[in-house]
């Protein structure tokens, strides 16, 4: 039987200590079909981005954010897959436009 409160638990440590331990950050921000724009906050870690802030914003101006403070809701989760900005469309940008979305 998988126990789904340890691995939420381990889930939170991991993104966590990226998150408080991690200084060199990475902003990026990406468009759905719908019209909503990603914008994600990805640190290095073994030799991948892994996104530790992910922030949308939805076409009829309704934010969602998610952290390893709020991994998931109703409407989505934080993604556990790693930015490759070389094959992702996302475009690269400042920590001040993340920042200013993330605390709206």
């Amino acid at each position: 039987m998988v126990d789904l409160e340890r691995i939420k638990a381990e889930s939170v440590a991991y993104f966590r200590a990226l998150d408080e331990n991690t200084t060199l950050r990475h902003h990026f921000r990406g468009a759905d079909e719908e019209g909503g724009l990603w914008y994600f906050e990805a640190v290095p870690d073994r030799g991948e981005l892994v996104v530790i802030k992910q922030a949308e914003l939805t076409s009829v101006g309704r934010l969602h954010r998610y952290s390893w403070e709020h991994l998931e809701d109703e409407h989505g989760f934080l993604t556990d897959q790693a930015i490759d900005p070389e094959e992702d469309p996302l475009e690269t940008i400042p920590a001040e436009e993340f920042q200013r979305v993330w605390t709206q």
